[in-house]
């Protein structure tokens, strides 16, 4: 099998290499943070003439050893030549204290530190606690469409368009026979594997069965407006107690194994972000199916849900726009630009597009606004000159 290089991500890391700065990867677990370290060591390789690779997995029973800091420290300077050393951790957040050590070693100037990390509160909080300033950060996602396509090595086309929104973009997938239920049970192991060792263990939770419930709500009611409240309520017509306070811990939890993402509301004629009204995102489309299943029915969520990952990827910072009560799915903005993205299955009837394109039609300023749906277009498609395409054709730009 041909070896897929991910550019996306190791073009932001490239201009640090040798440089005294720490390079973190964070995401979730299994979106190919592991496979990215290897593709950095190669690349370390191919720019130093026989350098001093210290690699440290500790999803590796080998280095079960290293169970804090000090152990750390004397693995790595057990390890260590004269000159540069180039030290890989992966799962970093397993090694308790692991941010003293690299402190110490960035200070002593003879070590280039890369490392990998599935926890958020750790390696922001912590390292920005100790270390502000002297490292750098590159988020990792699972596969965007356009490396699934090169990946799997697909045709641009439906039947891989639906394909992806079925299984999500994990880069494992592609070890597997394309059979719904192997790959469901695989997807299953995953967000066992998320839910008790990166949140229940992790945060050591005494109310797992609510964590259950609460993701459960979330994978339904993906990409509606919520509020803590709200979901309290909810949950109560269940039978279900709970106060709006545990669920904002809880959905930190989540959101800290980089398992969802919470976008604000934003009023687009000013800056002010709502406090109340919020919706919720899954990192990966396959690990939300493998908990209430794929249907054909939840297409627009779906749809919805994608197209955030899309913008997400490409770094655009991201609300959900609101004007007179009218609300706009993304506003995006980056580098000084702005993009308003609306999304719909079908456009299919005059009320509809009223509401899709006239959302964005109300908006008084010229930057570009898309309608993305899954209805055959003509290239060039629009209303009244806000551009419409079809999902295939979004996912497939750089934004």
């Amino acid at each position: 099998m041909k070896v897929y290089d991910r550019q996306i991500y190791l073009n932001k890391v490239k201009p640090f290499i040798g440089k005294q700065l720490i390079k973190v990867l964070t995401g979730q677990r299994r979106v190919g943070k592991s496979f990215l370290l290897l593709q950095l060591i190669n690349e370390v390789k191919s720019q130093y003439p026989d350098p001093n690779i210290i690699h440290i997995d500790k999803e590796n029973n080998e280095f079960g050893f290293i169970k804090n800091h000090i152990d750390l420290d004397g693995y790595i300077k057990q390890k260590s030549k004269k000159g540069i050393n180039f030290v890989f951790i992966d799962e970093v957040q397993e090694i308790a204290g692991f941010q003293l050590t690299l402190r110490s070693l960035l200070s002593a100037g003879n070590y280039d530190l890369y490392c990998t990390g599935s926890n958020a509160y750790t390696l922001s909080g912590d390292l920005a606690t100790l270390l502000a300033g002297r490292y750098i950060e590159v988020r990792v996602h699972s596969l965007s469409f356009t490396e699934y396509q090169e990946f799997y090595q697909l045709e641009n086309n439906q039947e891989t368009l639906n394909r992806y929104l079925k299984y999500g973009g994990l880069p494992f997938l592609i070890h597997l026979p394309n059979e719904e239920k192997v790959i469901f049970d695989y997807l299953k192991n995953v967000y066992n594997t998320i839910f008790f060792k990166d949140i229940v263990s992790r945060f050591q939770l005494k109310n797992a069965s609510f964590l259950t419930d609460l993701t459960l709500f979330i994978a339904e009611t993906c990409g509606s407006l919520f509020s803590a409240r709200k979901i309290s309520q909810y949950l109560k017509s269940q039978q279900i107690k709970t106060t709006p306070e545990v669920i904002i811990n809880y959905l930190w939890y989540l959101e800290n194994a980089f398992f969802i993402h919470r976008v604000k509301r934003s009023d687009i004629e000013g800056k002010k972000h709502f406090d109340i009204g919020e919706k919720l995102y899954f990192d990966d489309l396959g690990l939300r199916h493998s908990i209430i299943g794929y249907r054909q029915a939840d297409i627009g969520k779906i749809m919805e849900n994608i197209v955030f990952l899309h913008l997400k990827i490409q770094e655009w910072e991201i609300t959900v726009g609101n004007s007179d009560n009218k609300e706009v799915d993304f506003v995006a903005q980056k580098n000084g630009e702005k993009l308003y993205v609306q999304v719909a299955y079908m456009v299919d009837n005059e009320h509809t597009a009223a509401r899709e394109f006239g959302n964005l039609l109300a908006i008084p300023d010229n930057f570009p606004k898309i309608v993305v749906t899954m209805e055959n277009l003509l290239a060039g498609s629009s209303y009244k000159g806000i551009e419409h395409v079809h999902l295939l054709d979004f996912l497939n730009r750089k934004l």
